[in-house]
Order: structure tokens, then sequence, then C-alpha cells
């Protein structure tokens, strides 16, 4: 699944953002900090990086 280009909730442009995000994740860095970085501090819009099939493949390991 792609990016949708606006956060399904607030309408925030987001599409512009995720190839920056998947790239600095990559290279290891926390993807919280580059959320912060990139200016996405509503919880609708960081969910919508968050939840990316290959994003959830990593956190999965993390479940209580």
């Amino acid at each position: 699944m792609e990016i949708p280009v606006r956060c399904f909730t607030c309408g925030k442009l987001i599409g512009n953002l995720y190839e920056d995000f998947k790239k600095r994740v990559s290279k290891g860095e926390d993807a919280g900090e580059v959320l912060d970085e990139l200016g996405l501090e509503n919880y609708c819009c960081r969910r919508m990086f968050l939840s990316q099939p290959e994003i959830r493949e990593k956190i999965r390991k993390y479940n209580r």
C-alpha cells in the first residue's frame, strides 16, 4: 500500500514526507525522532506512517 497524499483525519499533506522517513528509518534512526523532525506531531499523521506494512513488521516484535 502506498502512503496517501493527505492524512485521512486532519488533511495535512504527508505523502511527500514518506520517502525521507523510509530512508532515514532504514539507516537506523529512531522512527519517533524522525517523525518529530519532519513536523508530524499529530497522532493521526504519525499513525499513517507507522501503520505501513513494512514498518508494522518491525514493530510487531515489540508486542507486550
